[in-house]
């Protein structure tokens, strides 16, 4: 039966330092757990531990690195999640556009478009109520409805999709069915050749998206999900063999940073995605890039310049 209670901030420290991280400034020290829990803190300075089960650190294991840590992993959520907005955006409006051309603007509640029927009507009842919030809430929205009372229809996708998750536009993605020509048309215009890869992309960078709208830890973190890797990209990718990440990294962030660059090259040409993201190491020296998965010289790859 769980047994221990909570403990005072001025606790929290004396235990740490019984423990053997060195915490030079205390005031300073107080006002950040103040702020920032124990226990989120202590996703960073567990690798500072040398024992595991009595949390004892290692030598020379200081407070102020654990800040560092934190600090770092909540400007690198703010960065991608920056990158991830516009490549949200790009998506919604290439599915919108290609979609309502080629089939009509309620392709979205087409059923006979899509591979997988149980995921559609799950996804289609997500968009339902992600609708019926903005129903009170968005401008547009709520015109619409109040417009045309009498079409009981959804409103069509260049006004319903603007309210629709990252997640819930990506799975709309990968279950069209591949005779939908536009499923191949946007991996091309993304420079994914063919729907193959697109939608294990979209997929692992959804799931970015929300560890980053969520606060979650990316720094060290094993990331779910695989994605397919082109063989042949027809745009600036990497040229070194060794610097391409290999199926047991993909656990890494690294690859899938690779393939956020990857697909804002087609979308943001000339953006400042790398020289953001090295800046961010340059300023937070202690931060190993191991933990991350990058790979030596990254920044100098065709991909990243």
């Amino acid at each position: 039966m769980f047994s221990k209670k909570p403990t005072t901030i001025q606790q929290q420290i004396a235990q740490l330092q019984k423990r053997g991280l060195q915490i030079s400034n205390v005031p300073l020290a107080e006002k950040y757990l103040a702020n920032i829990s124990y226990y989120r803190l202590g996703e960073y300075w567990y690798v500072m531990q040398e024992d595991k089960e009595n949390h004892t650190f290692k030598p020379n294991s200081r407070f102020k690195d654990v800040i560092a840590l934190y600090n770092f992993d909540a400007e690198l959520r703010l960065l991608l999640f920056d990158v991830i907005e516009k490549i949200e955006i790009s998506l919604r409006t290439k599915l919108i556009y290609n979609l309502s051309h080629e089939i009509d603007p309620w392709w979205f509640c087409n059923s006979e478009i899509f591979i997988d029927r149980l995921q559609f009507t799950r996804t289609l009842a997500k968009i339902e109520e992600e609708i019926t919030r903005a129903r009170s809430k968005d401008i547009t929205i709520k015109n619409h409805f109040k417009k045309h009372k009498d079409d009981l229809r959804f409103p069509p996708s260049w006004k319903c999709l603007e309210q629709v998750s990252f997640g819930n536009l990506s799975k709309l993605y990968g279950n069209l069915t591949h005779k939908v020509n536009s499923k191949d048309s946007i991996a091309q215009e993304f420079g994914a050749v063919n729907h193959t890869y697109l939608p294990s992309w979209l997929q692992s960078i959804a799931q970015i998206r929300n560890f980053c709208a969520h606060h979650s830890r990316l720094w060290n973190r094993n990331l779910p999900g695989t994605v397919k890797l082109l063989p042949k990209p027809p745009n600036p990718w990497i040229t070194d063999i060794d610097n391409v990440p290999k199926q047991h990294e993909f656990s890494k962030l690294y690859v899938h940073m690779c393939l956020m660059k990857y697909l804002l090259n087609t979308i943001q040409p000339n953006n400042q995605f790398t020289t953001r993201l090295n800046d961010l190491f340059i300023k937070y020296p202690n931060v190993d890039p191991n933990a991350l998965g990058m790979k030596l010289n990254w920044q100098k790859e065709p991909l990243w310049q």
